[in-house]
């Protein structure tokens, strides 16, 4: 799985991504202090899962293994509870939410 972590991303959830076996661009390896549109385009154009800070090694870690097959493609929010999973639709293009409880 590809990942872009913003540069701000703390140095530890690199590391253990990259420790999981994962490809990782860092914003900070590349080019510090572009702007946040950029970085989206970025993570866009790579298909990258686009990591921004506020999260420790292990709860990134452990909802990216739990749920890898279901976030290429969707725009998923982790927080130290739960992983929020928004997938596109086989029906139109519609986006759902899908919320799951605590992955620890």
């Amino acid at each position: 799985m590809n990942f872009l972590a913003d540069e701000n991303v703390d140095r530890q959830i690199v590391d253990r991504l990259r420790q999981d076996g994962h490809i990782l661009q860092y914003v900070i390896e590349m080019e510090a202090g572009i702007s946040d549109d950029t970085v989206l385009d970025l993570a866009n154009k790579e298909s990258c899962l686009l990591i921004t800070p506020s999260h420790k090694a292990e709860i990134v870690s452990s909802a990216i293994n739990k749920y890898k097959s279901q976030l290429p493609h969707a725009f998923s929010v982790i927080t130290p509870g739960a992983i929020r999973i928004r997938q596109r639709s086989l029906w139109g293009g519609i986006w759902r939410m899908h919320r799951r409880s605590t992955f620890g």
